[in-house]
Protein backbone atom coordinates (compact mmCIF):
# COMPACT_ATOMS: atom_id res chain seq x y z
CA UNK A 1 0.00 0.00 0.00
CA UNK A 2 1.09 3.36 -1.15
CA UNK A 3 -0.09 5.34 1.09
CA UNK A 4 -1.97 5.56 4.59
CA UNK A 5 -5.28 3.46 5.05
CA UNK A 6 -8.07 6.52 5.23
CA UNK A 7 -11.17 6.46 7.61
CA UNK A 8 -13.72 9.15 7.64
CA UNK A 9 -15.00 9.12 11.48
CA UNK A 10 -18.87 10.10 11.47
CA UNK A 11 -21.07 11.43 14.63
CA UNK A 12 -25.09 10.85 12.36
CA UNK A 13 -28.25 12.26 14.18
CA UNK A 14 -28.61 14.38 16.89
CA UNK A 15 -26.77 12.57 18.83
CA UNK A 16 -24.05 15.15 20.75
CA UNK A 17 -22.08 13.06 22.41
CA UNK A 18 -18.61 13.03 20.62
CA UNK A 19 -16.29 11.96 23.26
CA UNK A 20 -15.56 8.53 21.95
CA UNK A 21 -15.28 9.64 18.27
CA UNK A 22 -12.83 11.68 19.05
CA UNK A 23 -10.81 9.00 20.66
CA UNK A 24 -11.43 6.62 18.14
CA UNK A 25 -10.09 8.97 15.39
CA UNK A 26 -7.23 9.94 17.77
CA UNK A 27 -6.15 6.00 17.96
CA UNK A 28 -6.46 5.59 14.60
CA UNK A 29 -4.17 8.00 13.72
CA UNK A 30 -1.82 7.22 16.15
CA UNK A 31 -2.13 3.44 14.54
CA UNK A 32 -0.53 5.60 11.36
CA UNK A 33 -4.18 5.58 9.54
CA UNK A 34 -5.33 9.32 7.35
CA UNK A 35 -8.67 10.19 9.84
CA UNK A 36 -11.60 12.50 8.45
CA UNK A 37 -13.98 13.93 11.23
CA UNK A 38 -17.07 14.88 10.05
CA UNK A 39 -18.13 16.34 13.63
CA UNK A 40 -21.67 16.19 14.93
CA UNK A 41 -25.31 15.95 13.51
CA UNK A 42 -24.06 14.48 9.73
CA UNK A 43 -26.89 13.33 7.97
CA UNK A 44 -26.20 9.81 6.25
CA UNK A 45 -25.79 11.84 2.77
CA UNK A 46 -23.32 14.23 4.49
CA UNK A 47 -21.21 11.38 5.85
CA UNK A 48 -21.33 9.28 2.03
CA UNK A 49 -20.60 12.33 -0.21
CA UNK A 50 -17.86 12.91 2.23
CA UNK A 51 -16.67 9.44 1.87
CA UNK A 52 -16.83 9.80 -1.66
CA UNK A 53 -14.82 13.41 -1.74
CA UNK A 54 -11.89 12.28 0.86
CA UNK A 55 -11.43 8.54 -1.20
CA UNK A 56 -11.52 7.20 2.21
CA UNK A 57 -10.84 3.21 2.69
CA UNK A 58 -13.75 2.95 5.50
CA UNK A 59 -15.97 4.90 6.94
CA UNK A 60 -16.68 4.66 11.24
CA UNK A 61 -20.15 6.04 12.28
CA UNK A 62 -20.65 6.34 16.44
CA UNK A 63 -23.87 5.86 17.62
CA UNK A 64 -25.48 6.26 20.71
CA UNK A 65 -28.87 7.73 20.14
CA UNK A 66 -30.47 4.26 19.51
CA UNK A 67 -31.08 5.32 15.75
CA UNK A 68 -28.58 2.74 14.56
CA UNK A 69 -31.07 0.41 12.44
CA UNK A 70 -32.23 3.63 10.29
CA UNK A 71 -28.97 5.30 10.08
CA UNK A 72 -26.54 2.06 9.05
CA UNK A 73 -28.72 0.64 6.74
CA UNK A 74 -29.77 4.24 4.89
CA UNK A 75 -25.73 4.92 4.81
CA UNK A 76 -25.18 1.12 3.37
CA UNK A 77 -27.91 1.89 0.53
CA UNK A 78 -26.68 5.48 -0.32
CA UNK A 79 -23.05 3.57 -0.57
CA UNK A 80 -24.41 0.80 -2.78
CA UNK A 81 -26.20 3.28 -4.95
CA UNK A 82 -22.42 5.46 -5.40
CA UNK A 83 -21.06 2.19 -6.40
CA UNK A 84 -18.55 2.14 -2.88
CA UNK A 85 -18.69 -1.70 -2.80
CA UNK A 86 -14.98 -1.54 -1.37
CA UNK A 87 -15.28 0.46 1.35
CA UNK A 88 -16.04 -0.58 4.61
CA UNK A 89 -18.60 0.87 6.85
CA UNK A 90 -18.32 -0.05 10.04
CA UNK A 91 -19.13 1.36 13.95
CA UNK A 92 -19.87 1.17 17.38
CA UNK A 93 -21.74 2.41 20.38
CA UNK A 94 -24.97 1.27 21.89
CA UNK A 95 -25.61 -1.29 19.65
CA UNK A 96 -27.49 -4.45 20.79
CA UNK A 97 -26.20 -7.38 19.84
CA UNK A 98 -29.35 -9.06 17.84
CA UNK A 99 -28.86 -5.70 16.07
CA UNK A 100 -25.72 -5.76 15.01
CA UNK A 101 -26.30 -9.33 13.54
CA UNK A 102 -28.83 -7.52 11.61
CA UNK A 103 -26.90 -4.73 10.22
CA UNK A 104 -24.19 -7.17 9.82
CA UNK A 105 -26.38 -9.21 7.44
CA UNK A 106 -27.13 -6.42 5.63
CA UNK A 107 -23.13 -5.03 4.47
CA UNK A 108 -22.33 -3.43 7.52
CA UNK A 109 -18.72 -4.81 8.76
CA UNK A 110 -17.97 -5.63 12.39
CA UNK A 111 -19.65 -3.13 14.78
CA UNK A 112 -17.52 -2.36 18.44
CA UNK A 113 -19.67 -1.96 21.82
CA UNK A 114 -18.43 -0.27 24.65
CA UNK A 115 -15.14 -1.30 25.92
CA UNK A 116 -13.90 -2.45 23.10
CA UNK A 117 -9.77 -1.70 22.87
CA UNK A 118 -8.76 1.14 20.37
CA UNK A 119 -6.32 -1.44 18.99
CA UNK A 120 -8.98 -4.42 18.33
CA UNK A 121 -10.42 -1.45 16.26
CA UNK A 122 -7.47 -0.14 14.09
CA UNK A 123 -6.52 -3.76 13.60
CA UNK A 124 -10.20 -4.69 12.22
CA UNK A 125 -9.85 -2.13 9.69
CA UNK A 126 -5.71 -2.48 8.59
CA UNK A 127 -6.71 -6.63 8.08
CA UNK A 128 -10.23 -5.14 5.91
CA UNK A 129 -8.55 -2.92 3.89
CA UNK A 130 -5.60 -5.08 3.08
CA UNK A 131 -8.09 -8.03 2.11
CA UNK A 132 -10.49 -5.72 0.05
CA UNK A 133 -8.88 -3.26 -0.87
CA UNK A 134 -6.46 -2.38 -4.14
CA UNK A 135 -4.18 0.00 -4.41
Amino acid sequence: MNRPIRVLVAKVGLDGHDRGAKVIATALRDAGMEVIYTGLRQTPEMVVNAALQEDVDAIGVSILSGAHMTVFPKIIALMKEKNMNDVLLTGGGIIPAEDMEALTAMGVGQLFAPGTTTHDIAHYIADWVKANRSF
